[in-house]
């Protein structure tokens, strides 16, 4: 028989006869009950493609024994623990490197379950590299263990693959059954053959062929159509079974098992980790099962949220049972992101937009296609019966990412969160689900997230995106659904601004409605600050200061409207809400009644719930609690609901709060010099202790900004922003001033700069004057973005409490022409100083002890405290 070139042997004359010989693309999965069974079929490959001198790889990642002579073959040893993404892109790049016509031999597929715990990624890893390798005309050999993997994984693999063995081992005898032959036919081709030396005889008697099969059925067999992750969890409900039950069961065993279930569902970072395996008992583990839609981790949010909860409940300082609302959440887990984005054909998008050249290009069409996508069948039906489970009652799609609310990165704010009002028909209900769950998936695509993962080296790291489904928590007022109260809450209160309050008794932002507008900065409208050791100290005291620095705007759901709205406090009031709620948030403003019509005027104090209920100091001990367990700042956010003299909190979510080391900036700074200070200002920073030189300050001067239009106020954003690209800590340390707040979504407010264009300065500093005023954003998303980036914060109110403010100062310095705006109306706008040209010592110091922060010349201070100072060179490039 002639054999064409394009023909490759098996090493194994019978095994070509039947198949017609091997043929470039060709992906073998061969289904075995032993990685020894095949052994024996890789063997004569790798024999045969060395004596034909073609080039052989080994791909090498699980725990069984080696199946090749790795000294004989190029090896590549991989780690699955490292996640699917990391393994499937390292596979991807090898075969990239490799080229075409390639042979390769693969580690048993089923030994990817003791780093994934479910079938559902191998069949995924399957989907996505099998066509690759086609695509490169590769050859390549793969293994699964007979009845280890579910009958839908098996079914994915050999509806994708070119070949699909059947082996058999009886007596020492070798029987091999072809499943499915791309392009290959014969008579008897789907029949077994027993192996007689090199030569396959085919079993053709029926007799022969039900004995054969016959020895290899195994009794109580049926588990094999069964995920080995719901294997694994069939075994953890018999051990709690047998607890229930009264038998005596091993810690141990019990331990081993919590620890199998916490890496399956909760996560690997090792801080969570750790927690969970102390605070969640088996129980806790398999109801989280039980709420799981699809298989893998629930995620930071979720697995935060559930462990605060388990922390309280096992607490013996507190009855947290009588306080905390109960939740019934459900989870998508982190298998359901990748196979939503392997169905949908994104993962050479993927692989495209992690190239450093396409990170945020490629990101564009790849958002686009995630909401574009279609969620699978069977993924659809447990999300109808979310929405058969929650009926119309509103609900939230939050994200859940593996990275998010870890100790380290909080991702606040990064990812979308959706409310689903959830009116309408079944139908309409679930189509709103459905696109609300696409719009977060896609938001892992954005730029704020993109931007956040690149500048702390997370760019290349897996971000799989599970999501965590809650029932909001409120109750009806005519046609708006909303909870009485709100907030975030931290343990360690970095606001201080009066001398006497405890910082480590923590403080909370509040508001009333949804919690929306406790992490945002919001335009125009400004959240109840509180301490938690004097909940009712205000920075303000002039009523007139209280009523302007309120929360005027409130987020309801409208189940009119099947949607989010704002609305003014009063058009809340007027709606005569229950007597107990309103008096304990509201008070009146007689000063602002409308005279002719006799309405009544609202300003949201919270005086009555701060300063007449036990609230505040069960949000104190919640977080004390919390603290001590995770050993470690946290914060949380909330709502509260009130009745009388009851209160409920809903414990929405908890995470490590992020800080640094206060002394981390610390050099030793000189006395501070009145006369030369640019600002000096008593409180109103945030950032901690800090004492560090400035070498480069950028203000926008407030009276040249408020006269420009706003189309020109988005031009000066954009300047910021690309004068950010410059100052790259630690080369660079910059002081960023402007009037208002930063970060404003309203020109008329401040600067419209993202975050991402105004994350590498190192002081962030916001001057009230002009009509502009700032925001302490303390607790916000905003905020933890000036934490994580280790940027200090000030609101300066020039001439109020001893604050000054000294611009001319600035002026004065060299400006260097290379990077002033080519506009001429925008050089009036932007000043840009820089002192390391004039060997000038500008120092930026914060003492939270005496609330002073200041910014002030020492000019007998020696350069060579700060090395890019002494050289006298300018860093703007």
């Amino acid at each position: 028989m002639m054999v064409e070139y394009n023909c490759i042997s098996t090493g194994i004359p019978g095994l070509d006869t039947v198949l017609d010989y091997l043929r470039p693309g060709d992906n073998v999965v061969w289904q075995v009950e032993s990685v020894q069974d095949y052994q024996r079929f890789i063997i004569p490959l790798v024999k045969q493609g060395l004596k034909e001198k073609r080039k052989m790889v080994y791909i090498r990642f699980a725990h069984h024994a080696p199946v090749i002579d790795e000294s004989t073959v190029k090896t590549y040893r991989l780690n699955p623990q490292t996640g699917f993404e990391a393994f499937l892109s390292r596979v991807h790049e090898i075969a990239a490197r490799e080229g075409a016509n390639t042979v390769y031999v693969f580690d048993s597929l089923s030994d990817l379950l003791y780093a994934w715990a479910t079938d559902l990624m191998i069949g995924n890893f399957f989907r996505i590299i099998c066509p690759y390798l086609y695509k490169l005309r590769a050859i390549a050999y793969f293994a699964i263990l007979r009845n280890c993997n579910s009958q839908h994984t098996t079914m994915r693999i050999r509806n994708t693959t070119q070949l699909l063995l059947d082996v058999y081992r009886y007596e020492d005898k070798y029987y091999v059954h072809p499943l499915k032959a791309n392009g290959r036919y014969s008579p008897t081709m789907f029949l077994p053959h027993l192996m007689v030396n090199n030569d396959m005889v085919p079993v053709t008697n029926s007799y022969e062929v039900s004995n054969l099969f016959a020895r290899f059925q195994r009794l109580g067999d049926a588990g094999r159509k069964l995920d080995y992750w719901d294997r694994v969890i069939l075994k953890a409900q018999e051990l709690q079974d047998r607890i229930y039950s009264g038998e005596t069961v091993p810690p141990e065993k019990i331990n081993a098992t919590v620890e199998m279930l916490c890496r399956m569902m909760i996560g690997r970072e090792t801080g969570v980790s750790a927690l969970a395996r102390k605070h969640f008992s088996l129980r806790d583990l398999l109801y989280i099962r039980s709420r799981l839609i699809g298989t893998g981790m629930i995620g930071g949010k979720a697995a935060g949220m559930l462990l605060a909860r388990s922390i309280l409940r096992d607490s013996r300082d507190h009855d947290w049972h009588l306080v905390l609302e109960p939740h019934d959440s459900f989870f998508v887990g982190s298998d359901v992101y990748y196979t939503y984005l392997i169905e949908n054909d994104c993962w050479n998008l993927i692989l495209e937009q992690r190239k450093p050249e396409n990170y945020f290009s490629m990101a564009v069409k790849l958002r686009q296609r995630i909401l574009d996508g279609v969620l699978p069948e069977t993924i659809r039906e447990h999300f109808t019966e979310v929405i058969d489970y929650f009926g119309q009652a509103p609900i939230i799609v939050r994200s859940s990412s593996l990275l998010e609310d870890n100790f380290g990165h909080a991702f606040a704010g990064k990812y979308e969160s959706l409310f689903c009002v959830n009116q309408g028909d079944p139908q309409e209900r679930c189509r709103r689900l459905e696109q609300a769950i696409k719009s977060v998936y896609a938001s892992t695509m954005s730029e704020d997230a993109l931007t956040y993962r690149r500048q702390r080296g997370m760019d290349r790291c897996n971000e799989q995106m599970p999501l965590l489904i809650q029932r909001v928590s409120g109750s009806y007022r005519g046609r708006y659904f909303f909870p009485d109260l709100a907030g975030v809450a931290l343990s360690h209160n970095l606001y201080v601004w009066q001398k006497g309050m405890d910082q480590r008794a923590g403080m909370m932002r509040l508001v009333a409605g949804l919690g929306t507008r406790a992490v945002a900065r919001t335009g125009g409208d400004y959240t109840r600050i509180a301490a938690l050791d004097q909940p009712l100290l205000r920075p303000e005291s002039a009523w007139n200061d209280v009523r302007s620095f309120s929360q005027h705007q409130v987020d309801l759901l409208d189940t009119a409207e099947n949607r989010l709205v704002t609305v003014p406090v009063n058009t809340l009031g007027a709606l005569r809400p229950e007597p107990e709620f309103w008096k304990s948030v509201a008070e009146e403003d007689h000063e602002l009644q409308h005279n002719r019509r006799r309405e009544k005027r609202w300003v949201l104090t919270f005086g009555r719930v701060l300063g007449g209920t036990s609230f505040p100091r069960i949000i104190r001990e919640m977080l004390k609690t919390l603290e001590k367990a995770y050993n470690h700042p946290v914060d949380i956010e909330f709502t509260a609901n009130l009745s009388g003299d009851t209160l409920k909190i809903n414990l929405l979510q908890c995470r490590p709060m992020q800080t640094w080391n206060r002394h981390q900036n610390q050099l030793r700074a000189p006395p501070i010099i009145p006369e030369n200070a640019v600002f000096i200002s008593q409180g109103n920073c945030m950032g901690g202790n800090t004492s560090q030189l400035i070498q480069w300050v950028i203000m926008i001067d407030s009276k040249a900004y408020s006269r420009l239009n706003e189309a020109d106020k988005h031009l000066v954003a954009r300047w910021v922003g690309r004068l950010n690209r410059t100052f790259k800590r630690p080369a660079a340390t910059a002081m960023l001033i402007g009037p208002g707040r930063w970060g404003s979504s309203i020109p008329s407010l401040g600067v419209p700069v993202s975050f991402a264009e105004i994350c590498n300065f190192a002081v962030l500093v916001e001057i009230a004057g002009c009509g502009y005023l700032p925001e302490v954003s303390f607790g916000t998303h905003f905020f933890q973005d000036l934490v994580e980036n280790r940027i200090s914060y000030v609101a300066l109110y020039p001439g109020q409490d001893g604050a000054c403010f000294n611009p001319k100062l600035l002026n004065s310095s060299n400006q260097p022409d290379q990077v002033l705006p080519e506009e001429p109306k925008l050089k009036k706008v932007i000043t840009i100083t820089d002192l390391a040209s004039v060997n000038a010592h500008l120092w930026f110091t914060a003492n939270t002890n005496s609330g002073t922060v200041a910014c002030y010349y020492a000019p007998d201070e020696k350069a060579e405290s700060c090395p890019a100072m002494a050289s006298g060179k300018a860093l703007i490039h």
